[in-house]
């Protein structure tokens, strides 16, 4: 897995943001962007490339999904690795990601090695 990667993670909640940077940084990864919403994550993307993206579900302004949808329709990320991090396990939710092009999927509360065996099947 290569931990030189540029990964922007996207959360409402700072301390779940905080949270997955630390386990990112236990794994290894050092580059990483952060962003509080889908809007914002949007901004993020139209000044650098990043190389995965992390999204919680449930955001104000542009959900998840709606993040997600934005970025498989564009030309830039439509390949781009995309792990949905959320409390939602509804089977609808997750089928609803698989259709839109979600790379893989966690439900909270997680451990740092749900998140970590996640990113190696994704990025392989």
């Amino acid at each position: 897995m290569d931990t030189s990667i540029k990964i922007l993670i996207v959360d409402d909640f700072a301390t779940m943001r905080r949270i997955l940077k630390n386990i990112l940084k236990q794994i290894g990864f050092k580059n990483i962007l952060e962003a509080d919403d889908g809007t914002t994550a949007l901004e993020v993307l139209d000044r650098q490339s990043v190389d995965l993206i992390i999204s919680d579900w449930n955001m104000p302004k542009m959900t998840g999904l709606e993040l997600l949808k934005s970025v498989r329709a564009s030309d830039r990320y439509k390949k781009t690795p995309f792990l949905m991090v959320t409390a939602e396990a509804q089977k609808q939710n997750v089928i609803e990601a698989v259709q839109a092009g979600v790379s893989n999927y966690v439900v909270k509360p997680f451990t740092a090695e749900a998140i970590s065996e996640k990113l190696t099947k994704i990025l392989k």
